[in-house]
């Protein structure tokens, strides 16, 4: 298994960011050269002279673009429309709603317009999507990449896919009602680096839920909504957990068959998020991810489990930039003391190979634009928040994140990052299947066998389905 080597090529670039994965193939000399050629020729040309207008001249094809991040949408729209008052190609963003992606993807291939630009959450979500994706071994999105383990390439070399952005989940959480916590008469812990396991998270949010009206907060977790704004962070970034190490634990990539050896570690950290929480269990059917993050931003929960990508949606409220923090998610499994944040990609681009030759080229244009121009930088830096794998963006362009920041002290203290093997994840039914059966196991309408059986059985009918 690589998941070694591509945990320490994630660390690589994150800390990248702070100073200044996918896919396998052999690093040949042809392939150094043609970055070290790209690399120059990206370093020769301004951005606003007349080389990018003698490149637009030569594009009069159209773009369209499936997002699938909801949260940057209007800034998708934006920027598109910059991009086509400066170079007159026409980009239509559309945006999928959350959490589905795609089903929206498999309505939009289908009709005479299809997208030109779309985008696959890593190895698994390719395989429904391999024999449309245009090889991108040319382009400047791929020569521009730090590393080839942030490409999806197929077994005779064509590049599938790219990854945008590179992104840092755990447990955030408010460090001012942490130290108030920690002045309480029998607080659990003196300081909030003391919760480095499960056991002791448990045994601090407990206390703290007991004390919640002295706190003057309303729960300690920010709500487990389980509507398709929230579920997600349950049903994939949670669920990764117990993934990851039965994965570690037998030296696995990926498998058609989960045995869901820590599924009761699962439960454990499910349980203390619908208990120790801002809200009943019943009514999590009806929390939204909009209301977890106003219950965070607001002061009124001390954690919030989301990543790096949620800063612009709780900043400027009642936590200030220096209160924010991160912690892992500790599930009581492996080396807890020396255990970081979970990071990798979900997000890779891939061209539609039936579009007409003029509209892949201008997708291709438009994307080189995005991860070369100053508007282009500038926007994933300070309205996106992303870090991302490409060489052109550089120290000024790193966005000024707190969240980011946290990240990149877990990494400068050597723990261990969590890679993001959810991407193996046989399918979305999958996902939606173990997400039903955990809310019917919060609200009391179902129990924690459903649970398992949608892991375990529910893995394997989806992976033979989606693999047949």
């Amino acid at each position: 298994m690589k998941k070694k080597l591509v945990s320490i090529l994630l660390i690589a670039a994150l800390t990248a960011a702070a100073a200044a994965g996918c896919g396998n193939r052999d690093n040949n000399e042809n392939a150094a050269d043609d970055k070290n050629t790209s690399n120059q020729e990206n370093e020769a040309v301004d951005n606003d002279n007349g080389g990018e207008d003698d490149l637009i001249q030569e594009v009069s094809g159209s773009v369209y673009y499936l997002n699938f991040k909801p949260e940057q949408a209007q800034q998708w729209k934006d920027l598109a429309e910059e991009y086509s008052d400066e170079t007159g190609i026409p980009v239509t963003i559309e945006t999928a709603a959350s959490g589905t992606y795609e089903s929206t993807l498999k309505s939009e291939m289908a009709k005479s317009e299809a997208p030109t630009l779309f985008q696959v959450n890593g190895p698994a979500g390719l395989a429904a999507w391999k024999d449309y994706c245009y090889d991108l071994k040319d382009s400047a999105v791929y020569k521009n990449l730090k590393s080839d383990d942030f490409a999806l390439i197929s077994d005779d070399g064509q590049v599938q896919g790219v990854a945008y952005v590179i992104e840092t989940y755990g447990l955030i959480y408010n460090k001012e009602i942490l130290e108030d916590y920690c002045e309480t008469n029998g607080a659990k812990i003196k300081d909030v680096s003391e919760i480095n396991s499960f056991a002791k998270l448990k045994e601090v949010a407990d206390d703290m839920q007991a004390k919640k009206d002295e706190l003057e907060i309303k729960g300690v977790f920010a709500s487990a909504g389980m509507d398709s704004s929230s579920d997600w962070r349950y049903k994939t970034h949670l669920a990764n957990m117990p993934i990851y190490f039965e994965y570690q634990d037998d030296d696995l990539d990926t498998t058609d068959a989960i045995k869901g050896t820590y599924l009761d570690a699962y439960k454990n950290m499910w349980d203390l998020y619908i208990t120790d929480s801002t809200v009943e269990p019943t009514m999590l059917s009806g929390m939204t991810g909009e209301d977890a993050a106003a219950e965070f931003s607001m002061g009124e929960a001390a954690f919030y489990q989301n990543g790096t990508w949620v800063y612009n949606d709780i900043a400027g409220n009642d936590v200030d930039d220096e209160d924010m923090g991160m912690l892992p998610i500790y599930i009581g499994v492996g080396d807890e003391q020396n255990q970081g944040l979970c990071t990798g990609s979900e997000n890779y681009w891939c061209v539609n190979k039936n579009a007409s030759q003029d509209d892949i080229d201008a997708t291709l244009h438009f994307m080189e634009w995005v991860i070369t121009s100053d508007r282009g930088r500038e926007t994933f830096r300070d309205e996106m928040g992303f870090v991302t794998p490409f060489e052109t963006f550089t120290e000024e362009y790193q966005p000024e994140n707190p969240l980011v920041a946290a990240a990149n002290e877990y990494i400068d203290s050597g723990k261990n990052s969590i890679p993001w093997v959810f991407s193996t994840i046989p399918s979305e039914g999958w996902k939606n299947g173990v997400g039903s059966a955990l809310l019917e196991y919060a609200q009391g309408t179902g129990d924690w066998d459903a649970v398992k059986k949608a892991f375990i059985e529910g893995w394997e009918s989806e992976y033979r389905a989606v693999n047949e």
